[in-house]
């Protein structure tokens, strides 16, 4: 599954992280993006993600819109990459 944030208004993570667990954003995240911007928006992620630290770091993003793209994405290369599979963005083909 890929969350794509069309017009992201707010953005409070890293920007390296891996294995995001998403849960609902706490009333008091909600306050501080409304704050912040001057109003609710329609959406509001929390989650919180391995950054390569010891703990998990906090993330929030704010966006007007949400989209989830649910399909088979490869970490590692594959020649034989059936259709509806695509690769993660750092996979490459050997040699490349």
């Amino acid at each position: 599954m890929e969350l794509v944030f069309d017009d992201p208004v707010f953005v409070s993570c890293p920007s390296s992280f891996q294995d995001p667990m998403f849960r609902a954003p706490s009333r008091d995240e909600l306050l501080k993006v409304a704050r912040r911007l001057g109003g609710e928006l329609t959406v509001v992620v929390a989650f919180e993600a391995d950054a390569g630290g010891q703990e998990p770091v906090s993330c929030l993003i704010a966006a007007e819109r949400l989209e989830i793209v649910q399909e088979t994405v490869l970490r590692y290369w594959r020649e034989d990459a059936a259709p509806g599979q695509r690769f993660a963005p750092r996979v490459r083909p050997p040699g490349r």
